[in-house]
């Protein structure tokens, strides 16, 4: 296999601004999708604990807010 058929099939991978380029993509979507899930996390937190305080208010009788 010859150098332009490896450049056939890698594509922009075969140089190295090419390799350095896709890595540091990977290194921002790795960064901002740990952000993302961070705060959907939180999220998800904050809405269990205010569904469980309407359940306890509703369960001691209370009613709706």
């Amino acid at each position: 296999m010859g150098p332009s058929t490896a450049l056939l099939f890698g594509g922009q991978l075969t140089s190295l601004p090419g390799i350095v380029g896709t890595l540091l993509v990977l290194l921002l979507v790795i960064v901002v999708g740990r952000i993302v899930l961070a705060l959907a996390w939180r999220v998800v937190l904050v809405a269990l604990a205010v569904s469980l305080v309407l359940w306890l208010l509703g369960a001691v009788g209370l009613g709706p807010i």
